[in-house]
């Protein structure tokens, strides 16, 4: 994820001051109609263990080859070990010119290799994967995991519209349904907008009883002509508020989990609305993660030297007393940086 130049300005005058005020008040009485989703300006509290707190279809929803080497159906010995990672473009795209013309090419070998070592040392039952390609770059990533003596042959690839970058899933425990989100639309400053990478949809069957899994990765901070990011951003976190309300419509007590790169801060607007109504069923918890010295940051923007909490992972309350918390975690190995700009999250679920 890239962010945009940062530049100081100097602070406005009182004319500067009032001017900037009129203009916030007339941008919240232009704002969506689903601000009420949020719960005002009260802050995220911090609690044990937890905080409270037009999309195109799936480009694959099977499992590995069934040549693929089985693995056992049992759980880790400390539960079932779900990871979140931002993979930093594991896809083809332009890196660079040759001859004077863009380069395309895959995520370098340096970087693969230390990806696939990382989770090879976690040893993950599941894996929600952010910024990856095509089926090709997924199978890539088991095949490489499978050679390692580390075989999850069950996959979910679901994308928006971003033609780029798409969500994955893969797991050692097999994927028992998974649904398509197809209403993934916005408007914003008069044009409809889609959900860049859309929802990622799957409950898998799971030693600890079905864990259903909704994947996201947010609008990154980076400016674009096409509207406000921040505001994009919100947009799509209504979508995804949307969808949770009408799965706890149907069913309460879903055991679920959201995770993904939310692209925004923990206090933010769109990280508010994804967690919903305080003291509601609908509600989810966050699940308060931090590396080995207390730190609580996943992604490091070298360019500013700016370390940012980006990457969450939440449940409902079905889930909040299944999680075994002194195995979550920040993933702070020392090689983390040579993967990805994105630390990965370790939550481990018990029956």
């Amino acid at each position: 994820m890239r962010f945009p130049p940062f530049r100081f300005q100097s602070a406005p005058g009182i004319l500067g001051v009032l001017f900037l005020a009129l203009c916030g008040c007339e941008r919240e009485q232009n704002g969506p109609d689903w601000e009420n989703h949020l719960t005002g300006n009260r802050p995220l509290p911090e609690t044990s263990g937890l905080e409270a707190g037009n999309s195109s279809s799936p480009v694959t929803t099977t499992p590995a080859d069934r040549s693929a080497r089985s693995t056992t159906e049992s759980a880790s010995p400390d539960g079932v070990r779900f990871i979140v990672y931002n993979v930093r473009n594991w896809l083809e795209m332009e890196r660079g010119t040759q001859d004077g013309e863009p380069l395309m090419a895959s995520k370098p070998e340096k970087e693969k290799a230390a990806v696939i070592s990382l989770l090879i040392r976690e040893q993950p039952d599941i894996v929600g994967l952010c910024e990856v390609g095509g089926d090709s770059d997924v199978r890539e990533i088991q095949k490489r995991l499978e050679v390692g003596g580390h075989s999850l042959p069950h996959r979910h690839l679901a994308s928006g519209s971003d033609p780029t970058r798409r969500l994955a899933l893969i797991s050692r425990h097999p994927i028992r349904s998974m649904t398509v989100h197809e209403r993934l639309t916005y408007r914003l400053n008069n044009r409809e907008h889609s959900m860049l990478r859309g929802i990622l949809d799957v409950t898998i069957g799971t030693p600890v009883g079905d864990i259903r899994f909704l994947g996201v990765h947010f609008k990154s901070k980076r400016e674009i002509p096409d509207g406000d990011q921040e505001m994009m951003r919100r947009h799509e976190a209504h979508l995804l508020r949307r969808t949770l309300d009408e799965i706890f419509r149907d069913d309460p007590t879903v055991p679920l989990v959201v995770y993904g790169d939310m692209n925004d801060t923990r206090q933010s607007s769109t990280l508010r609305t994804i967690q919903g109504p305080g003291n509601s069923p609908r509600s989810l918890l966050m699940v308060a993660l931090k590396d080995s010295r207390g730190e609580f940051w996943t992604h490091h923007w070298s360019t500013q030297d700016v370390y940012s909490r980006l990457d969450y992972v939440l449940v409902s309350s079905a889930l909040r007393n299944r999680i075994a918390w002194n195995d979550c975690t920040v993933i702070d190995h020392p090689d983390w940086s040579k993967a990805s700009d994105h630390r990965p999250l370790r939550v481990v679920f018990r029956k």
